[in-house]
């Protein structure tokens, strides 16, 4: 079976009741977490973007507090494992102020925990394309905003 596009789904669910619409949802929703997530955000948080991010920002704070210290291989795993939750997060919110503010966020937890970024290869290359990433995020933003950001990834 092949998927329909976008714009086929579009003008179809336009044509749907809205309680057919509702129920096509919530059968949607019960398939998959991430699909359940998404719907969460769109109905409950996507009001008050700045009050996502900080509890985002609150998730990674834990994250970071029970990330291992010994080997650099765990280390490497542990943030791959909470940049990918992140990343989820971006992709819910849909916006690249919050992708910006996630992101520096990530690399100020990272430089502020101690980790030897320079020990591991991996780690280094993880880093970079997260600045990489903010910098390439930034471009798009309003010049002053984009003062502001600069700023805070210099600081880093």
């Amino acid at each position: 079976m092949k998927a329909a596009t976008i714009n086929e789904l579009k003008k179809e669910l336009q044509e749907l009741p809205p309680a057919q619409l509702v129920e096509m949802t919530l059968r949607l929703a019960k398939f998959k977490k991430e699909n359940k997530e998404l719907l969460t955000y769109l109905i409950f948080e996507s009001h008050d973007l700045q009050a996502y991010i900080d509890a985002v920002k609150a998730e990674m704070d834990t994250a970071f507090a029970d990330r291992p210290r010994e080997n650099v291989y765990f280390v490497k795993k542990h943030l791959r494992k909470i940049l990918r939750i992140t990343n989820k997060h971006i992709k819910y919110a849909g916006s690249k102020q919050a992708e910006i503010e996630l992101l520096l966020y990530f690399c100020m937890k990272v430089k502020k925990a101690d980790i030897k970024v320079g020990e591991s290869l991996a780690l280094t290359k993880l880093y970079i394309q997260q600045v990489k990433k903010i910098e390439k995020a930034i471009d798009g933003q309003h010049e002053d905003l984009q003062y502001d950001y600069r700023r805070q990834i210099e600081r880093l």
